[in-house]
């Protein structure tokens, strides 16, 4: 059994991570469960192999990050790295594909009405392998479909690959095209753009880059690693070095637009479910975050009294009670056993 044997299962399990060493039988993660392909360890010149087609010296370099096309073009992420010295790899499988934002469980009456503002910032949220370039590549497939705009996006590495519509897409891949997302945000500016992707907001640079791209009149989409919307304030702040803040919070409160944080659960029938905790700032929202004041943001959303915001506990209570998940997810996915009990019944505070 040779790479592209495994790759070619992957596809066709809809595998959304394979594992590779040297040595070592093949791992598939199927559902966000890891389990074995098969007996056979993966021979020392079958990773060679791979590691030369990706652009690797496997005699001498230690780690690289790179992407690889199988026989039957699909597309996959690649890590290569040595484990106690010998060669190893992880796939991620890049979905083509992009589904409808409607079909993803994302609020799409709201992200759409986001996508439409002339300029400003929209966050999406999550741990990795949450979904957040899927939820990011169907909405800026949206726009593609309903409005007229030149979008510039910066990827490491392109995932879904757009065809123009009613839009025009420049898709610009870090490493290949552009040395950093920051660099490559800085050029996008002066590309003419209309909407302006990030594929992730990592430094200080790339999150200074993108709020003054979105002051000085561009849509900004960005994701960023954060599980909460209280979280992600802090997290997008704790960039900034400490004689920035002040400018990292003032431009946050008044260009952003709204935050999405997503994670996947398991459902009753085994596939995966994806739940969302969202807030579009405005009014006191706007004033909190001004002031850093991340209390308030969490118990206006506990309060449930706006229709553009939700939290997790009441996304994860809408799916316990439709049956949609069992009690055990439910209780992981909140995190807290006690407050998912008290709120399933009915108590608030």
């Amino acid at each position: 059994m040779n790479i592209d044997d495994i790759l070619t299962a992957a596809n066709q399990h809809q595998a959304s991570d394979i594992f590779l060493q040297e040595g070592q039988p093949p791992r598939l993660k199927i559902n966000e469960q890891i389990m074995f392909f098969g007996e056979e360890p993966v021979s020392l010149a079958h990773m060679v192999a791979l590691w030369t087609a990706c652009g690797a010296d496997a005699s001498h370099d230690l780690d690289k990050d790179s992407g690889l096309i199988s026989q039957e073009g699909i597309r996959f992420r690649v890590n290569l790295h040595r484990v106690l010295g010998r060669i190893g790899a992880v796939l991620r499988r890049i979905r083509t594909d992009i589904p409808p934002l409607i079909d993803l469980g994302a609020p799409d009456w709201l992200l759409t009405r986001w996508a439409l503002k002339p300029y400003g910032i929209i966050l999406v949220t999550g741990p990795t392998g949450t979904g957040k370039s899927t939820t990011l590549a169907s909405l800026l497939q949206w726009l593609n479909e309903n409005a007229a705009r030149h979008i510039v996006t910066i990827e490491d590495p392109v995932e879904y690959i757009f065809t123009n519509q009613n839009c025009l897409f420049t898709q610009r891949e870090v490493g290949r095209d552009t040395p950093t997302f920051a660099r490559g945000l800085r050029g996008a500016m002066r590309q003419a753009p209309d909407v302006i992707f990030v594929g992730e907001i990592r430094d200080h640079d790339t999150a200074l880059t993108a709020l003054q791209a979105s002051e000085t009149g561009h849509l900004v989409l960005a994701s960023l690693h954060s599980e909460r919307v209280s979280d992600t304030m802090e997290r997008f702040l704790n960039l900034f070095p400490s004689d920035q803040v002040n400018l990292g919070l003032h431009l946050l409160a008044h260009q952003l637009i709204g935050v999405l944080c997503q994670k996947l659960v398991p459902r009753t029938d085994g596939k995966l479910m994806l739940l969302t905790e969202y807030l579009e700032n405005g009014g006191a929202v706007r004033d909190w975050i001004a002031r850093r004041d991340v209390d308030h943001i969490h118990e206006y959303m506990q309060r449930g009294s706006d229709p553009n915001s939700q939290t997790f506990l009441n996304a994860i209570l809408n799916a316990y009670k439709s049956g949609l998940i069992d009690e055990a997810t439910a209780i992981v996915a909140t995190g807290n056993e006690t407050e998912f009990r008290r709120a399933s019944r009915g108590i608030t505070s």
